[in-house]
């Protein structure tokens, strides 16, 4: 996951949930957008409601071990996409192995990978 870029302005995640194309599924929720820059770039959040720091920590190394799956496809194919996860309470209790089909599905759907 070397080439893939994470989002750090405040702006762009208040923009991709601001977007229309949101994926919702018990472990997580998905902000798709597309934008200028030309590659593919991600952030992951995780509120206080969540839990403590540790299990904060938990949720996004799951998420980010799950995108790592399809780094391969998402290096190659997507370009132009903004991504925001966003972690819910029963991400912490979840392994990544159960993550790789909502995510899948919902960069499928959005068309950020075939």
């Amino acid at each position: 996951m070397t080439n893939l870029e994470t989002i750090k302005e405040n702006n762009t995640f208040r923009r991709l949930y601001r977007s229309k194309n949101c994926y919702v599924y018990p472990q997580v929720v998905i902000y798709i957008s597309k934008n200028h820059l030309g590659r593919f770039r991600y952030g992951i959040t995780t509120g206080k409601k969540i839990g403590n720091a540790v299990v904060r920590s938990r949720c996004r190394r799951v998420i980010r071990a799950a995108l790592f799956m399809f780094s391969e496809e998402l290096s190659s194919a997507a370009h132009g996409y903004d991504v925001v996860f966003v972690a819910r309470k029963k991400t912490a209790f979840v392994k990544s192995n159960d993550l790789i089909t909502p995510i899948g599905t919902a960069l499928r759907k959005s068309g950020v990978i075939k």
